[in-house]
């Protein structure tokens, strides 16, 4: 394993993976448009696990933390506040739209769903009220929350101190994800294997693991084998992989590709994640690392806990498009809107009031603390389908259709 400079002291931004973080918000969106909105020829079917974006941003959250707290003395109480500031605020704004759009639609909410949404814990248990919550995107915080639990002890661990022991986690990880896949097979209740799978946090844990051992190795020299376009190159074809395999097996068996595709894409996006943030420590310019690719970077997480938001109010108020032209015209106005709200949610909510917050907590704001701006913000991951435990399989070996 190659290894490369150690980076400077003044140069701890990764901005290509602020980029990334929007193509992986986008593979979201497409899913949620394409199971939901209707299908559109080829973005469709390269996008219908856009789910995976999960995984991708459990790994990069795993990877910025580390890349950022290594070497650095801060209390725990000061890192959970930080991280509470980070993502909270945007949480339970986003979670009272959601409940207003729903009620505007004649839609019951769970005041219990809805209470465990805003506590971070719903995540933990496996019936749908919780599950769905006030926002059903925001499942993901939940898991994001028990990480943070964790992120110190795992930070203290000897085996992530040393190159060995990072790849013997590295090794395990990617062998246990597969292990995980493969003992669904054991749980008959097709909700309970969904949760055990997709939401349940020690699941997930996995790939922040990953990510925070990714992280450290190249924080202290490791460079991944495999460079940023041919990275690129196994997503894609990773994704592609899954088009026959959907065609060939309904997404309800525990073998299709729905859960194979979250849990085991994790190796392809570590090194995804790796191979940018080593392009970014060497100064080699990736695309990704723009103004405007950045800005978009940042309205990411908005954009992932309203998108859908706006997609069910357009879906309520004008409904189920018929025909292509129709069901573009609805991709345009939930992408353009949803976008447009994101950006004003990160301007006018998130950022002032996580900058607030971190001031006023523990810790305070003081020069030497750490920016948190290394390239990630927190994931935006989207949910199956509200009607049934899993998506509507819509391959047929004659003709897709939409359901």
């Amino acid at each position: 394993m190659a290894k490369g400079p150690l980076p400077e002291a003044g140069h701890s931004r990764l901005d290509s993976l602020t980029g990334l973080r929007f193509w992986a918000a986008l593979a979201v969106v497409f899913y949620h448009l394409s199971r939901q909105g209707g299908e559109l020829p080829w973005i469709s079917d390269i996008t219908w696990y856009g789910r995976s974006g999960v995984t991708f941003f459990f790994i990069l959250s795993g990877f910025v933390l580390a890349w950022t707290y290594d070497g650095k003395s801060v209390p725990v109480v000061v890192f959970l506040w930080r991280r509470f500031a980070r993502i909270w605020p945007l949480l339970a704004v986003s979670t009272v739209a959601s409940i207003a759009v729903w009620r505007a639609l004649g839609t019951d909410v769970s005041l219990r769903g809805t209470a465990a949404t805003l506590a971070l814990v719903n995540a933990w248990v496996p019936e749908r009220p919780y599950l769905v919550g006030g926002n059903p995107a925001a499942w993901s915080l939940s898991d994001e929350a028990w990480f943070y639990l964790l992120f110190p002890l795992l930070m203290a661990l000897p085996l992530m101190r040393s190159s060995r022991g990072r790849v013997g986690i590295a090794v395990f990880v990617c062998v246990a994800s597969v292990g995980v896949w493969l003992s669904s097979s054991l749980i008959s209740d097709s909700l309970v294997r969904l949760w055990a799978m997709d939401y349940f946090p020690p699941t997930r844990t996995l790939q922040f693991v990953l990510g925070v051992a990714a992280g450290l190795a190249v924080k202290r020299g490791w460079r991944p084998p495999v460079g940023l376009r041919a990275a690129v190159v196994l997503v894609v074809a990773w994704h592609l992989v899954l088009i026959p395999w959907s065609d060939a097996v309904p997404d309800t068996l525990w073998y299709s590709p729905y859960t194979a595709s979250q849990l085991l894409a994790a190796p392809f996006f570590a090194l995804l994640v790796a191979a940018a943030a080593a392009a970014d420590v060497e100064r080699r310019r990736t695309g990704l690392s723009g103004p405007g690719m950045v800005r978009l970077g940042q309205w990411s997480f908005a954009w992932y806990l309203f998108h859908e938001i706006v997609l069910r109010a357009l879906l309520g108020t004008f409904g189920k498009p018929v025909g292509l032209l129709d069901t573009a015209t609805l991709w345009g106005a939930t992408l353009v809107l949803s976008l447009a709200l994101a950006a004003i949610a990160y301007h006018g909510v998130e950022h002032p009031l996580e900058r607030l917050l971190r001031r006023r907590g523990p810790g305070g704001t003081t020069p030497g603390a750490p920016a948190e701006q290394a390239g990630a913000q927190e994931p935006a991951v989207p949910q199956p389908s509200m009607r049934s435990p899993y998506p509507s399989h819509r391959r047929t070996t004659q003709k897709k259709s939409v359901q």
